[in-house]
């Protein structure tokens, strides 16, 4: 059987099977969760995924309500699927983020970059969300549940962006066997179907992607931003090293260039401004957290990609090509079913 070769459908309704779990958690085909993406996670992607079975998610990211209003009701006029929307936690405005998802009938609110505030769970649960959460250890994935998470996403340190210490191999193991109240999903480093069915089969409901949705056809990203991705290796994406235990910066795992060096140039200027006592270490800590936003776009949107934020996990390897979302999520269910098919041939 070639990777080309079609699986027997006794196979995908295994596979079915697998992912039935979290496909009903987000209402859509496959429990394949789009990875939240600030300037390439918008309603072009984010619909096109939708469209396709997945779940597509919108990055709010630095959004302010009205434009996040916009942003959702552009994907809505794209696709009657179901679709959710990522905010992160730190955001100034987060609760009236959360009342613009809960008045556009957003089913899924998907918080990240720390744990969210009681109170942004209670309103988005009492307003009919169901509320996705980040968990980078089981002591904090069984806090998250207690909270009141209908949902986990275990994000290992392959990923790319802002990410956690520890791998999505570890993760797993601590997680998976002990969560089993409520659906969680695996995330970091996934490009291939067979990687998927091993979670599945782990206890995983399904997968996150991000990396590996950039180069889809229907993502707004600049050619030289998807380019640079094609031409990626696994070993190029790199995180970011913190200069200061006074100042967690979050690491960021990215494709190595010269913006890569002036982030670190920028942190050690920043840190010696508040040194010397021209800035608040607040405002120095912002400072930093905005520069990266700032870098991302300069690649994303204006394909500066010398210069900006090449964001992306390690399997960004597996990126070979731009294509459609649709095949894409094709070739990935077609993998994980051709591997229960290969497993049970070998068995016989």
């Amino acid at each position: 059987m070639t990777d080309n070769a079609p699986a027997p459908d006794w196979a995908y309704a295994e596979l079915d099977g697998l992912m039935a779990r979290g496909a009903a958690f987000f209402g859509s085909r496959y429990a394949l969760m789009g990875g939240a993406m600030s300037w390439v996670s918008e309603r072009h992607l984010v619909a096109a995924l939708s469209n396709a079975g997945a779940f597509g998610v919108i990055a709010c990211g630095a959004m302010e309500p009205p434009r996040l209003a916009e942003e959702i009701a552009g994907t809505q006029a794209l696709t009657s699927k179901p679709f959710g929307v990522n905010l992160i936690t730190m955001h100034p405005r987060l609760d009236q983020l959360v009342d613009v998802c809960l008045a556009a009938h957003v089913g899924h609110i998907v918080f990240a970059g720390g744990i969210p505030p009681g109170s942004a769970i209670k309103k988005a649960k009492e307003g009919g969300a169901k509320v996705v959460c980040f968990a980078p250890a089981l002591v904090l994935a069984k806090r998250l549940v207690r909270s009141g998470a209908d949902a986990l996403v275990i994000e290992g340190s392959e990923a790319g962006g802002h990410i956690g210490p520890v791998s999505l191999n570890v993760l797993a193991q601590e997680i998976l066997p002990h969560m089993t109240d409520v659906p969680v999903f695996v995330a970091g480093g996934i490009g291939r179907g067979e990687a998927i069915l091993s979670y599945l089969e782990m206890g995983a409901a399904g997968a996150q992607l991000g990396t590996r949705f950039v180069c889809a056809t229907e993502c707004i990203a600049h050619p030289a931003f998807k380019q640079a991705f094609i031409r990626g290796n696994a070993r190029d994406a790199m995180p970011t090293v913190q200069l200061d235990d006074a100042f967690q910066v979050i690491p960021v795992r990215a494709l190595q260039n010269a913006g890569t060096k002036r982030f670190l140039e920028f942190q050690a200027e920043t840190i010696r401004r508040f040194r010397a006592g021209e800035v608040e270490k607040d405002v120095a800590q912002l400072d930093i957290e905005h520069y990266w936003a700032g870098a991302l776009r300069r690649a994303v949107i204006d394909g500066d990609v010398e210069n900006g934020s090449l964001m992306a996990g390690q399997s960004v390897g597996m990126v070979t090509k731009e294509q459609p979302a649709a095949e894409i999520i094709k070739e990935l269910v077609d993998q994980a079913a051709m591997a229960i098919a290969a497993r049970r041939r070998n068995a016989a």
